[in-house]
């Protein structure tokens, strides 16, 4: 008996790492119970009570989890509390894609109730915003499909008809038809001072009045791939949802964009109204880039121009809106996307290849890596797109990163850096090569320089070949200058010596 309640209380993280085990030995509870039976029948976990014991509902008898212990080839103290490695209790189910996952573990205090008394706490004291974090919790679904939404690719097809390169006047005919008015009204750029006391412009591009009028503002006149995208979440709106309901209010400028009309006292208070805006806000914002870039003719695009960013002056779309969607398209999974404001704040963020962010929107960090592309043409803005190969620790593994960067000016007068960027590691590995040896050796040189290296010619030929099979011209481009350090802190800084080392206040950046 006292053997039985000592294993209780080190059981806590005991069910995450056999679910881990048996799913990375692609074992089905069928296969891990039969294996158990051959081992000791009488000890052996039936398929129900094994699914019990993964769940954190039942704890097995010290018999049962030597069984377990012995098909899996562990002592059974591998499988008790005392410190648990990472990667043994992270679910594999966070690992499909963005951000990995983290272990809910013990699994008492992540109980439904629990959380949704500490949710609300948390957010008051961490000075988030319900609404902020409804679209953490959105980004983070968008992460873990990396982008895989079919049915709101097929309603967009069916409005669309999978036409590229639709004309303003293509989409107010789809308007009128839907029965929906268009009215233009002269709305100015106004200067705004968000939360964290970061200065910019804001211009209100549209609003909806219910039950069928679209404001425009006048300025969008000069500016139809702004005015095509604003028309087409409207579409999807009324496509998607109830027009009725639809009180949208669409910005450019304002890092806050998803409030609503006249909501000037956020607060930390989560409810279902929040999370059910936020989802509507982000399916029709996702219908527009479907409606304007349809998936299979834009991907045709894209192969014919090597994903370069320039492809949306053939598509008849904004730079955001053809960065967003070869996200989307590409057979390639492993791509992030960053749309910048200076100094350092993200207004949109995918990190379908779970690239760590060296800062975002919601607080601020002292040590921000200055290396990043997207931070120095922040600060040196530039004409033209440009390239860049990046290594970066993640975990204790070093990934190769190459991104490709764009300067714009938003229509409120804004400047802002658009960035694509893909994980290499997956490609080379994909084709037989070993990234960690490649990733260690562009580190070492890297570090041996200062921060920065030119590419030996094998890897430069290493990576060619992967440029050539994904068809990203811009990867080859980022060949032609030296690769970078970057880090996600500066209190991680990879550089000898790192940036980091010196007595002089750096600027607060946010995170």
């Amino acid at each position: 008996m006292a053997q039985s309640k000592s294993l209780i209380r080190q059981s806590h993280f005991l069910g995450t790492k056999i679910r881990n085990l048996r799913k990375r030995n692609h074992l089905t509870m069928e296969d891990l119970s039969a294996r158990c039976m051959r081992v000791d029948r009488e000890s052996a976990p039936s398929v129900s009570y094994l699914s019990m014991i993964e769940r954190g509902k039942r704890v097995p008898s010290s018999e049962m989890l030597s069984v377990i212990a012995q098909v899996f080839q562990k002592e059974p103290a591998w499988f008790l509390d005392d410190e648990p490695e990472q990667q043994d209790i992270t679910p594999t189910k966070g690992n499909r894609g963005g951000i990995s996952g983290m272990a809910l573990e013990p699994s008492f205090l992540f109980s439904n109730n629990i959380l949704q008394i500490a949710i609300p706490e948390m957010l008051s004291q961490a000075g988030i915003t319900g609404k902020q974090f409804a679209h953490l919790l959105i980004r983070a679904h968008q992460e873990s499909l990396q982008n895989h939404f079919p049915d709101l690719e097929r309603a967009a097809e069916d409005v669309g008809l999978k036409r590229l390169g639709m004309a303003v006047e293509d989409l107010m005919d789809i308007a009128s038809d839907m029965g929906l008015y268009i009215k233009w009204v002269k709305r100015t750029p106004k200067d705004v001072v968000d939360e964290l006391g970061i200065s910019g412009k804001q211009l209100v591009t549209s609003f909806f009045e219910p039950p069928n009028t679209i404001y425009v503002n006048e300025i969008l006149r000069d500016y139809p791939t702004r005015l095509k995208y604003d028309l087409s979440v409207y579409i999807g709106h009324c496509v998607l949802h109830s027009r009725d309901a639809l009180k949208n209010v669409l910005t450019v400028g304002n890092p806050n964009s998803w409030l609503e009309s006249g909501d000037t006292h956020s607060t930390s208070e989560l409810n279902s109204q929040d999370i059910l805006h936020a989802w509507r806000d982000f399916e029709s914002s996702f219908f527009a880039g479907a409606l304007l870039c349809p998936k299979v003719p834009y991907r045709q695009l894209l192969d014919r121009m090597g994903y370069e960013i320039d492809v949306h002056k053939r598509a008849g779309v904004s730079p955001s809106v053809a960065m967003r969607r070869m996200t989307v398209v590409s057979p390639y999974p492993h791509w992030h996307y960053f749309d910048a404001y200076g100094p350092g704040k993200l207004k949109a963020v995918y990190r379908g290849n779970g690239i760590p962010l060296p800062w975002g929107n919601m607080r601020k960090v002292s040590d921000p890596c200055q290396h990043w592309a997207v931070f120095r043409r922040l600060s040196e803005p530039q004409n033209g797109s440009s390239a860049q190969i990046s290594i970066l620790n993640v975990g204790d593994e070093p990934r190769i990163y190459c991104c490709e960067s764009i300067n714009m000016t938003d229509p409120a007068g804004n400047n802002r850096v658009l960035c694509a960027g893909i994980d290499l590691n997956p490609a080379i590995d994909a084709q037989g090569g070993d990234s960690q040896s490649i990733a260690h050796e562009l580190q070492a040189a890297c570090v041996t320089g200062g921060g920065s290296a030119s590419i030996s010619q094998p890897i430069k030929k290493d990576l060619v070949t992967i440029a050539k099979i994904l068809n990203i011209n811009w990867i080859e481009r980022g060949l032609e200058t030296d690769a970078r350090l970057i880090c996600s802190r500066g209190n991680v800084c990879p550089r000898q010596p790192s940036c980091y080392q010196k007595d002089e206040v750096r600027t607060n950046f946010e995170l």
